[in-house]
């Protein structure tokens, strides 16, 4: 797969782009300039935008599951606008630190929490090419980034100055600590299969019918799935597994201090990476941004085609070139985006639903859950998945138990050309340096004729 970064295509449009003001504009600076400030406008709308729309989510979907219709006042029928009311009403409340609390390491950790799945989202793929940073190991960068969270929680609670906070920092970092085992060894599940780190690629060989979606692709990456969801719901402090937030226990957790626009840091955070790890999902199990069905492939070909179009044509009325093609391509990978997003979202409202429907575990059955269960069973099934193939070969012939397309037959592989080394010719190799010999020597008789004479001529004078 030849993914390219984002920001290179926007520099490119901004290079061969000239439509007024904007030529004006993008002259006051380089156009590597402008794509990388756009292109981090982007990631952080990407970022922010979902945990906006999750939050208002979160409370229409526990209202029905309560029987309550939730946000119904600010922005219409459907309180629309409750998220963007609850920041409004957090930035005009003081930025307040306790007296016995670590001022510059309690101001410092939300920052860092928030960082952390920040910038997790750059490794991210969107759709085909729609990557921030588009990297052989993104899925090992992605998971090691959103980790760093952990040490962003236990300085909160270490920061703070109270027990109940300390308490709260040291449980989540234990539980998130923990959970991440069973969290790796799930991802590499559909690295195994795939043969890849790149997410970009492993979506891409999810092509096709749903048959080629890696949670079909045998028993064992069926129910590894399962595992990773759950595994991600620990990782998110998301209910059953959200004793570090316990309010009968520990007042807010390792965030009891924290007010105003600090304390949002943290839920800002918890809800990017609730749709960061749902994305993450989809693109290793669920296909990534293909549907599944070959119909709707075609179907959306066809309008990305018709819609390239209609822009290319105004375009070209302003003054613009643009190549059809080009803008096809484009069309086309912004409606394989709205498929992951729409995955993505479907699994935030099953987390959602979990949450308010499941009660809370104790701090001990939390543990035991993934030591003594999502450990060993993570591990039985990358063990299987892992001899699937080769017993399926012995026995069958084939890697797949239905005659489906392989992995590998998806995956066009590029032939080297390999060339057989040339023995070398002895007979030419010695009369070339018998050739170079008599050269020398014919060289030195000369040079010593020419001494001679030079010698004769010095004595006669």
């Amino acid at each position: 797969m030849n993914s390219f970064l984002l920001a290179t295509t926007i520099e490119n449009w901004i290079e061969g782009g000239s439509i007024w003001p904007l030529d004006l504009i993008f002259s006051l600076a380089p156009a590597g300039v402008w794509a990388a400030i756009i292109h981090t406008a982007l990631v952080g709308a990407f970022f922010g935008l979902p945990a906006g729309v999750l939050i208002w989510a979160e409370r229409k979907v526990a209202g029905r599951i309560q029987d309550r219709l939730g946000p119904t006042r600010v922005g219409g029928r459907f309180g629309w606008l409750q998220t963007l009311a609850d920041g409004a009403k957090l930035i005009q409340k003081e930025d307040l630190a306790p007296d016995a609390a670590d001022k510059m390491l309690f101001r410092l950790a939300p920052y860092i929490v928030v960082v952390s799945s920040f910038a997790a989202f750059m490794f991210l793929p969107f759709s085909e090419g729609l990557v921030a940073v588009a990297m052989d190991a993104g899925l090992f960068i992605a998971l090691a980034v959103l980790s760093i969270e952990v040490l962003g929680i236990v300085l909160a609670g270490y920061a703070s100055g109270s027990k109940w906070s300390l308490f709260g920092g040291m449980r989540e970092a234990a539980q998130m600590v923990s959970y991440e085992v069973p969290l790796g060894i799930t991802a590499v599940i559909p690295v195994v299969v795939a043969g890849s780190l790149n997410l970009g690629e492993i979506a891409q060989i999810q092509s096709g019918g749903i048959q080629n979606w890696i949670i079909f692709h045998n028993p064992f990456t069926f129910f590894a799935f399962f595992v990773f969801f759950t595994v991600t719901l620990a990782s998110n402090k998301r209910a059953p597994f959200d004793l570090a937030e316990a309010e009968s226990e520990l007042v807010g957790g390792f965030h009891t201090e924290y007010s105003g626009m600090r304390w949002s840091f943290f839920f800002l955070a918890e809800y990017a990476s609730m749709f960061f790890v749902s994305a993450l999902g989809a693109i290793l199990f669920l296909g990534g941004w293909w549907t599944g069905v070959p119909v709707f492939e075609s179907l959306f070909e066809s309008i990305a085609g018709t819609l390239a179009w209609i822009l290319g044509g105004t375009l070209s009325l302003l003054g613009v070139s643009a190549s059809s093609d080009y803008l096809a391509i484009c069309f086309g990978r912004m409606i394989g985006m709205t498929v992951l997003l729409a995955k993505a979202g479907l699994l935030v409202v099953v987390q959602i639903w979990i949450r308010w429907t499941l009660p809370r575990l104790r701090i001990e059955q939390v543990m035991t859950t993934c030591l003594k269960y999502l450990v060993p069973m993570s591990c039985f099934l990358f063990l299987g998945t892992v001899l699937w193939p080769l017993v399926l070969m012995t026995a069958l012939g084939r890697t797949s138990l239905v005659d489906w397309d392989s992995v590998g037959e998806r995956v066009p592989i590029p032939q080297q050309t390999v060339v057989a080394p040339v023995k070398p010719d002895t007979e030419a190799a010695d009369e070339e340096a018998e050739n170079i010999s008599d050269e020398l020597n014919d060289d030195s008789v000369t040079q010593l004729d020419v001494v001679s004479a030079n010698a004769v001529s010095g004595g006669s004078e």
